[in-house]
């Protein structure tokens, strides 16, 4: 799968909230009313992750979580990236609004 194009980037990224993009990698920031919340969160992420054979870092701080997708093996973003983002977005709304 090909890398993306600052262009086709710049236009994905603007209808996904709360997305950011660090250099070579799409991350965001949830933040859950407890560390049960947040780990049953990081599990449905772990489903979605698997259907796609697409894994994002996933950091734990009590409550926050912060997921960062990037193809490793092409050395940044590409369409997988996005659509694993669209999945978690998707998916995840009844905990983060």
């Amino acid at each position: 799968m090909a890398r993306l194009s600052d262009a086709e980037i710049s236009s994905r990224l603007a209808k996904l909230n709360g997305w950011r993009r660090e250099g070579p990698a799409l991350t965001r920031t949830y933040e859950f009313g407890s560390f049960r919340d947040a780990l049953f969160f990081v599990n449905t992420v772990a489903g979605l992750a698997e259907a796609a054979n697409h894994h994002p870092d996933i950091d734990i701080r009590w409550r926050r979580v912060t997921l960062t997708l990037s193809t490793h093996s092409e050395g940044g973003l590409t369409e997988k990236d996005f659509e694993l983002a669209e999945a978690i977005e998707t998916h995840t709304r009844r905990w983060v609004g």
